[in-house]
């Protein structure tokens, strides 16, 4: 039996809300950094899988058709055809670096207004709290812990993806001559 709207959305917002409470507004964004990180890796990922196999195979094939392939004017474009090929594989690169970047900035910007709202709580209370003093410091590095966390996940992905565009690009070249030498034979 589903759950009701109300219930459902309550049930649906109750991980957001907590991370609202624990690590403040800043968490909110260091997650909503992080979902965007994954979107673009999954889309990375989905583009690789299922698009680029057939550009490249379309692309190989058109250099094949081509009747001359040994000039320089038959190279210089066989390399703006494969730079063109690889640029779309490198497309969110830029983007996904400045996210890899952003996260440990707001995770540190978490923890200072965290440490900020931790002393403001004490110097109102005037009175020194070690527990309360201890709860306030370890929810305030919290936000920090997420940021490294989410950075280095997406910077294994980026390294990752930076890889694989190197060695997809030397496959590109070699396929497009081994197409052209097997044609020719």
């Amino acid at each position: 039996m589903p759950l009701p709207w109300p219930e459902f959305m309550a049930s649906a917002t109750a991980p957001l809300a907590w991370l609202g409470q624990a690590g403040g507004p800043v968490l909110v964004a260091i997650g909503a950094v992080a979902m965007l990180l994954f979107s673009l890796a999954l889309e990375r990922w989905c583009y690789f899988r299922f698009v680029w196999r057939r550009q490249r195979q379309a692309l190989v094939a058109r250099w094949v058709r081509r009747d001359e392939h040994a000039s320089w004017s038959a190279l210089t474009l066989r390399e703006v055809w494969t730079q063109e090929l690889i640029a779309r594989l490198r497309r969110p690169l830029p983007w996904l670096r400045l996210l890899v970047a952003l996260c440990p900035l707001l995770g540190l910007l978490g923890t200072v207004t965290g440490m900020i709202t931790v002393f403001e709580g004490l110097a109102a209370s005037e009175t020194s709290q070690a527990r309360a003093m201890a709860d306030g410091v370890a929810r305030a590095t919290l936000p920090t812990l997420a940021g490294m966390a989410v950075a280095v996940a997406g910077l294994l992905f980026t390294t990752r993806l930076e890889h694989i565009i190197r060695r997809e690009d030397q496959r590109l070249h070699d396929r497009m001559a081994r197409a052209v030498e097997e044609h020719d034979a």
